[in-house]
This record gives structure tokens, C-alpha cells and sequence, in this order.
């Protein structure tokens, strides 16, 4: 599978929970620490995302209007959710209205709980024979069971994140991304998690609150 001489760039979508509804998983912290990690977490993933070559543009979508405009300062510009209750059809309607602003880029969706992210990853992913050689593609998360990172060309978008979303990505016909990685696979679902990003080293977000909470 041959890369193009002038790879692609690329229009990240990021579908974002309201920050009190996320990261249930982080069993034994209060709600409100709760709420500061996953707003930390979407804005480090943002942030990271933003810094990458390959990046052209970033389009959240998120139901939380106070939160939206700390995203957007990050040069992130955000649109409602439509359908928060399934994740594949916001990322499909989000990547709908990023190929109305952004016709001539490749859509990506990623998780937004990715707090270690380096853009030197998100850049080898983008930049590897399978996404750039235009094929549906996705790279699996650290424990080898879900999805961090979906493409796909505009025509062909059709994410598949669940419960095992890479058996469903690999089912539905897409290429996965081989390489290590390491910060793109990392997502945070509960402590261990966090801990294994904190030790990586996560973005600045998200530093400040563990600092605050004496985490890691």
C-alpha cells in the first residue's frame, strides 16, 4: 500500500460529554474532581490535536454550552451534539458538517479522554500506509479491546464505536493501524488508566488538576 507524495490533511472531529456527565468510571473521586478531569481531559486531547502537522482543522461537538467556549479558545471551534445518546451518529453529523467547512481534508474521529496524547503519535497515525493511502482504518486503545482513532474517506465514514469496537471496525472492513503509539492508544476509562497516562506524561490540563488533587 503506497502513500501519497503529499499526504492528506486531515479534520479531526471530537465528540465531547458535558464534563458532569463524564468519566463515571473514576471510582473514588468526588463529582466534582470528576467533572475537572474530563473537562482536562477533552482540552489536553484538543490541544494535542491542534499541535499535530496533519491536523488541518478540529470540530467538537458537545451539548455543554459554558464548556464550548473553553474549547473554542483552543482554536477548536464546537457545534451542538445531535444525538447524544449515540455516539455514531454524532460523530457521522459531526463529520457531515466538517466536510461542509473542510470539503478538500480527511475526516478522523477520536475519543476525547486521550490526556497523554502526543502529536508526534497522532501524526505517525495519520501519516501510516493505511489512513494515508486512503483505506478505512483505526487504531485500537491500549488494552487492545476498543477504538481510539477512526478515518475513513468522506464517502465511506462510518464509525463503529461500542462495547469491543475494534472486533466491530475489523468486522465492518476497516485496516487497523499497527505501531506502538503509546499516547494515541491511551485512553482513560478509571484510575489505572489515569495512572498509566499520568506516567507517560499528560498535557497541561490536566496536570494542574491532579496537582490540585495530589494524584499522581
Amino acid at each position: 500500500m503506497s502513500v501519497p507524495a503529499h499526504p492528506p490533511t486531515y479534520a479531526v472531529v471530537v465528540p465531547v460529554k458535558p464534563p458532569a456527565r463524564g468519566k463515571s468510571r473514576l471510582v473514588g473521586i468526588a463529582d466534582g474532581a470528576r467533572e475537572d478531569l474530563a473537562a482536562a481531559f477533552a482540552l489536553d486531547t484538543v490541544t494535542a490535536c491542534l499541535a499535530a502537522e496533519r491536523v488541518g482543522a478540529v470540530l467538537v461537538a458537545t451539548d455543554d454550552a459554558r464548556f464550548s467556549a473553553a474549547l473554542a479558545a483552543t482554536g477548536a471551534p464546537c457545534i451542538p451534539d445531535g444525538d447524544s445518546s449515540d455516539l455514531n451518529a454524532t460523530l457521522r453529523q459531526t463529520a457531515a458538517e466538517a466536510r461542509r467547512r473542510w470539503p478538500a481534508m480527511r475526516p478522523v474521529a477520536l475519543c476525547a479522554d486521550l490526556p497523554a496524547l502526543d502529536p508526534a503519535d497522532l501524526d505517525a497515525a495519520l501519516g501510516s500506509p493505511v489512513l494515508a493511502g486512503g483505506v478505512a482504518g483505526f487504531v485500537a486503545d491500549a488494552a487492545g479491546i476498543g477504538t481510539t482513532l477512526y478515518s475513513a474517506s468522506w464517502e465511506a465514514f462510518d464509525p463503529r464505536y461500542s462495547e469491543g469496537s475494534r472486533l466491530a471496525h475489523l468486522d465492518a472492513g476497516a485496516v487497523e493501524v499497527t505501531g506502538p503509539l503509546t499516547t494515541l492508544r491511551r485512553d482513560v476509562d478509571d484510575l489505572p488508566d489515569l495512572q498509566a497516562a499520568a506516567a507517560l506524561g499528560v498535557g497541561g490540563h490536566t496536570r494542574r488538576v491532579l496537582d490540585r488533587l495530589g494524584l499522581f
